[in-house]
């Protein structure tokens, strides 16, 4: 990935970060977006940077058009091109069995995830088509496939990003861009810090590969899909959950 340039969304923490340090080492140069924290932002590019990487970090809300055209303005005058997207950034939602939800919650976690996922793409998009080559990365989750109470909001939201995708790939394709999806299981983050260690230990059990995902697991999957040598790989979706869900 030598000279290639990524904007991973969500690069300060967990799948984020992890993407962000692993894309870097490969030799790409890389914009670390983020929503609120500063701080871990610039101690992500730190360590590419102490590593011999090339990384700056950029604050940018996803869900704001005017906010994801400076993120990809920033990028094009920092290293005059973008040829990866990471759609990563976490969008929050209520976990809520269906009953207990209003519509007004359950409406801005699906239209959060897809207008993210909607203006980063068209951002990026015209430089990637003028250059004739693009790679974009979309993070969706196992629970838009496989259910599990209260994650209602999320799974559909996800399940949306996942058509988006779908179509974003044949629109694409005569340019040379690439659209793939890559959906995590349960994930070892600060995001699940909160879940009690059973439930996890659990998870594991049910899981062909006896344990939870880490954060580098998903970012080697992300990175398969940002490398040069998948040209020919499009609308794909590829699940990092140890089997615990085989499509």
């Amino acid at each position: 990935m030598n000279n290639q340039v990524a904007i991973v969304t969500g690069g300060s923490r967990g799948i984020g970060a992890a993407t962000a340090k692993l894309l870097a080492r490969r030799g790409a140069k890389v914009i670390v977006n983020y929503h609120n924290n500063r701080q871990a932002a610039d101690t992500v590019v730190e360590s590419i940077v102490r590593q011999g990487g090339e990384a700056t970090s950029i604050q940018a809300d996803v869900r704001n058009p005017e906010a994801v055209r400076r993120l990809v303005d920033q990028t094009i005058s920092t290293y005059g091109k973008v040829d990866i997207l990471v759609n990563n950034a976490s969008i929050s939602f209520p976990i809520q069995p269906l009953m207990e939800m209003s519509w007004d919650d359950f409406a801005q976690k699906v239209n959060d995830e897809l207008r993210a996922a909607f203006e980063l793409t068209k951002a990026v998009l015209p430089h990637m088509i003028k250059q004739k080559y693009g790679r974009l990365i979309y993070v969706s989750s196992g629970l838009a496939r496989s259910t599990s109470p209260g994650f209602i909001a999320h799974g559909v939201a996800k399940n949306g990003l996942e058509a988006f995708v779908r179509y974003v790939a044949g629109e694409v394709g005569p340019h040379g861009i690439t659209a793939n999806i890559v959906a995590p299981g349960m994930v070892d983050t600060d995001a699940t810090a909160e879940i009690p260690q059973e439930r996890k230990e659990m998870a594991a059990n049910f899981t062909p590969m006896r344990r939870i995902a880490q954060p580098e697991d998903v970012a080697n999957a992300i990175a398969f899909f940002a490398s040069p040598d998948t040209g020919f790989v499009t609308g794909g979706y590829t699940s990092v959950s140890g089997g615990s869900l085989m499509i």
